[in-house]
């Protein structure tokens, strides 16, 4: 009985001690009654339920913002998941009172932003898109393409403005750019397409198959952009002179005469490209003179191309490039450089110094009395290139030829004996 009535004093001091604790959890577990926080009722829920309650809220509204960014005719939107926002709601329902209307402010933010606005940036940048120029074969020389300022898109700026429109009422982002010009100007590109030279050479375009030959050499280096520093082969470009790349048969010089053979004509091209050249300033890598004197430019002023041994070759010194048109007619042949200008304004001065007389005549004998070529005299001469600038003139001398001299080729008719001969020998 003694035992009993020390027990019962424990029993009700363990009673009064797990009726405090029951009361003090509650008051711990339970957010106190009226309390709301950011509007939302809170008050009476434990703290996890109110706090899920707090995010839920959160989310939903979140769920109706977008953070639009645009820039660069492009638009980029994010939305929730890819806006999150960091909150305090715990803390705030801890300290939350009865009946009291707290306030817990979010912050949004864009999930990994740093890598969003990096790869923004990547997209929307450009540099700078130099001006250029087309080279028409036909037509206007040059379409000039003009240029356009490069943009690099400000990062730090659109940074600031994502943490504004985020801490603010989600607002468009406009992205700023930071704009860089192109090196060239359209001046520029001017001044380095200006005509440099031009010079024509004339033929009877009544001998089809020679003017056929120079339309198409001509045709071939239509167009041709010689590049700073680089270049030109007559024959690389032309290619052989044969019936399977286009050309047919005319008079040719060959040997110190004048015979048929593939691509008569062409040595006019040639020429004609090569005194435009030298009006141009450029340099002559490789000539050759023919051994006749030829009727479309004067005496020392030629440029014979045969095979793959006797090229033309031009280089052009100028630091931009030079452009070559072609253009064939009827009964002409034009070429027009076009360029950067080195300063300096060109002219030839082409003299003989000896005449050299035609030998005597070849006779030989035929069904019929006619000329079968006729006399050519040879020459001496040399070709002096005048250069000038600034009312100064510098005469350079270019080259010194001599021309071999044709004797005429008369056919006499036949006796009527040596005839018959002749033709008793063809029938035995």
């Amino acid at each position: 009985m003694k035992v009993l009535k020390r027990i019962i004093p424990i029993f009700a001091a363990l009673a009064l001690t797990a009726s405090a604790f029951i009361f003090a959890c509650g008051f711990l577990l339970w957010v106190p009654r009226g309390a709301s926080v950011n509007g939302v009722k809170v008050g009476g829920l434990t703290y996890t339920a109110a706090y899920r309650r707090l995010k839920l809220n959160a989310e939903e509204e979140l769920k109706g913002k977008r953070l639009r960014i645009s820039g660069g005719g492009r638009t980029y939107d994010f939305i929730f998941p890819e806006i999150t926002y960091e909150e305090h709601f715990m803390q705030t329902l801890k300290g939350v009172k009865r009946g009291e209307s707290a306030l817990s402010p979010v912050r949004y933010r864009l999930v990994d932003e740093e890598s969003v606005i990096s790869r923004i940036c990547a997209a929307l940048a450009r540099p700078p898109e130099e001006p250029k120029v087309i080279f028409n074969a036909t037509g206007q020389p040059f379409t000039i393409v003009k240029g356009e300022d490069g943009r690099t898109p400000d990062a730090d700026k659109l940074r600031r403005d994502i943490a504004k429109s985020l801490e603010g009422a989600f607002g468009e982002v406009y992205v700023a750019f930071n704009y860089t010009s192109p090196h060239l100007d359209e001046a520029q590109i001017e001044r380095d397409t200006r005509p440099l030279s031009s010079f024509t050479t004339w033929f009877d375009g009544s001998v089809k198959e020679r003017a056929h030959n120079i339309e198409l050499a001509a045709e071939k280096l239509n167009g041709r952009v010689l590049a700073s520093g680089g270049v030109l082969s007559f024959n690389a470009v032309v290619g052989a002179r044969t019936e399977a790349n286009g050309f047919r048969i005319a008079k040719i010089i060959e040997g110190g005469k004048f015979v048929n053979g593939y691509g008569g004509g062409v040595c006019q091209v040639s020429t004609t490209l090569y005194n435009a050249a030298l009006l141009a300033g450029l340099e002559i890598v490789e000539y050759h003179p023919h051994s006749l004197l030829v009727s479309y430019v004067p005496p020392s002023r030629d440029a014979m191309v045969s095979g793959d041994y006797f090229d033309l070759r031009i280089k052009n010194p100028s630091p931009v490039p030079v452009y070559i048109r072609a253009t064939a007619s009827e009964n002409s042949v034009t070429f027009s450089l076009y360029g950067r200008s080195d300063g300096y304004s060109y002219a030839f001065s082409s003299e003989v110094s000896a005449v050299i007389p035609s030998p005597q005549p070849v006779t030989v004998e035929g069904d019929e009395d006619r000329i079968i070529s006729g006399a050519k005299e040879g020459a001496e001469s040399v070709c002096y290139l005048i250069r000038s600038r600034n009312g100064k003139e510098e005469k350079i001398l270019l080259r010194k030829d001599k021309y071999l001299a044709v004797a005429e080729v008369r056919q006499v008719k036949r006796a009527d004996g040596a005839k018959e001969e002749d033709e008793r020998g063809a029938a035995s």
